[in-house]
């Protein structure tokens, strides 16, 4: 655990690695949230925990490269909800749907959560075709959502399959968006004023930067919240957030996003300057004043 500073904990992010994983839609992902700070000047104020759950105690990705995780999927199973967000990568995607190999019951574990415990702020963040397990467990119904464009027909059947299966929406599928974001669960403010809306119109636009961290932890108290915990429970998935991301650089430009609104827009275009990447902004659908 990162020290803390001040009234800032580092918001814990699960990353749940199935064998052949990509490893840059990973280690993509891990360099922008660990680069990530509070203040940029103090090394103990890291912003993102990171923790990484596999089936044994080192994981081989698709490309030889061996990573050694922290937990199993079983004390991840039993640890969930200690997480505040959940990274599923891209990698073997056809064996993993055929068999319904994890990371499949994982999402699904992750999603019931926050049904059940929807006064807590989670989010659900996909690279690459890792989408395509989201969309298999019925995930994305209802939600926009976007793919790697190279697996956009599979991932458009599968988003098409699992409504049909379960007698739900249909997913909106974006194709030429880098990110979609879908249930922003903050006080959004003035619609006219409000930075965090981006629309597919704006994408690529610049923000006003925030004064206020977003996090699941510090801001669920919040005084200037303004929630109904009733209507929050009767959202899509219980108000969980959901991202989806393309291929591997937008997998960095989603995780720019998500440092964007879980610290603020400063400390992401401090992360983006350091990892030398121009940071092309995705579509937001709009949020939920609620």
């Amino acid at each position: 655990m990162a020290t803390k500073n001040s009234q800032e904990d580092p918001v814990e992010v699960l990353f749940v690695l199935q064998p052949q994983f990509d490893l840059l839609d990973f280690a993509g992902v891990q360099e922008v949230l660990y680069t990530a700070r509070h203040n940029k000047d103090d090394e103990n104020t890291r912003a993102f925990e990171c923790t990484i759950a596999s089936a044994e105690p080192k994981i081989i990705s698709e490309q030889g490269v061996i990573i050694n995780s922290q937990i199993t999927y079983k004390e991840a199973y039993d640890h969930l909800n200690d997480f505040d967000v959940m990274v599923i990568v891209g990698g073997d995607s056809e064996n993993v749907l055929n068999k319904k190999l994890e990371p499949m019951g994982l999402i699904g574990a992750y999603s019931e959560l926050q049904k059940q415990d929807s006064q807590r702020e989670r989010t659900l963040l996909s690279v690459c075709t890792g989408s395509l397990f989201l969309a298999e467990k019925g995930i994305l119904s209802g939600l926009s959502a976007t793919c790697h464009p190279d697996f956009m027909t599979k991932f458009e059947f599968l988003c098409s399959h699992s409504a049909v299966r379960d007698g739900v929406e249909r997913t909106d599928v974006i194709e030429d968006s880098r990110y979609v974001v879908n249930n922003l669960r903050f006080d959004i403010g003035d619609e006219d004023e409000n930075p965090y809306i981006r629309r597919k119109s704006d994408a690529g636009a610049g923000r006003r930067p925030s004064n206020a961290r977003k996090g699941s932890i510090s801001f669920k108290s919040s005084s200037q919240r303004r929630e109904s915990m009733t209507r929050r429970a009767a959202m899509r998935l219980g108000g969980l957030r959901v991202i989806t991301a393309g291929g591997v650089t937008a997998g960095l430009d989603a995780a720019l996003y998500l440092v964007s609104i879980l610290v603020d827009d400063e400390a992401a275009k401090e992360v983006a300057h350091v990892i030398q990447h121009e940071w092309v902004k995705g579509t937001v659908v709009d949020g939920l004043d609620v």
